[in-house]
């Protein structure tokens, strides 16, 4: 995907193929392609699995620089219990949770609503829950070079809770830290804050 332009781009050129691929999938199943329910299927699958790899059409760095402010503060920014979702890179599957971000900003401050952004821009690809961790992570340290960074997601993985292991009640949790969060002490400031969200 990552030869085009935008998601328009892809989207009008892969929806035919997907739709062709999704409709030799439902017949590889054993289904009737031409019974109302499914006939439709291939193509609001084509554009379901569009939407859902669609991050990567888009650059995140952008997001962020679109939104730098000078700003003279110092003190820790947290914003906890960012919805994500995405695609396990193994199976196909969902798995979704929380993100709880949090930078120590050094000249900049970022538009709230971008470091979400961010999230989904990386959620939306197929991944892994580590990759999606370092990645967000990376892009803001990169970008905002602020003073520190700490990224912890919480998610729930389809493929082992539907099939494989079974286990319903598993929760993965990933973490990152840069600069004044390698410190123990600014770290432990930040797992406090958001401790509620992790009980």
């Amino acid at each position: 995907m990552g030869s085009y332009k935008s998601f328009e781009e892809y989207e009008e050129k892969t929806t035919s193929e997907l739709k062709g691929n999704y409709t030799e999938i439902l017949k590889g199943i054993g289904e009737d392609i031409n019974r109302e329910g499914i006939i439709k299927t291939p193509e609001r699958a084509a554009k379901a699995m569009q939407f859902l790899t669609s991050g990567h059409c888009q650059d995140p760095a952008e997001i962020l620089k679109g939104a730098m402010f000078a700003e003279d503060y110092n003190d820790m920014v947290i914003i906890k219990d960012i919805e994500l979702y995405s695609l396990c890179e193994h199976h196909i599957l969902p798995f979704f949770g929380k993100a709880h971000i949090a930078y120590i900003p050094n000249g900049y401050i970022v538009g709230l609503s971008k470091i979400p952004r961010v999230v989904d821009v990386y959620a939306r690809r197929l991944q892994v829950q580590e990759r999606l961790t370092h990645d967000i992570l990376e892009c803001i340290n990169d970008t905002l070079k602020p003073k520190g960074v700490a990224v912890v997601i919480e998610a729930s993985h389809m493929c082992m809770m539907m099939r494989g292991v079974q286990k319903q009640n598993s929760v993965t949790t990933t973490s990152g830290f840069r600069g004044q969060f390698e410190k123990i002490e600014t770290r432990n400031e930040f797992l406090k804050l958001i401790s509620n969200d992790l009980s």
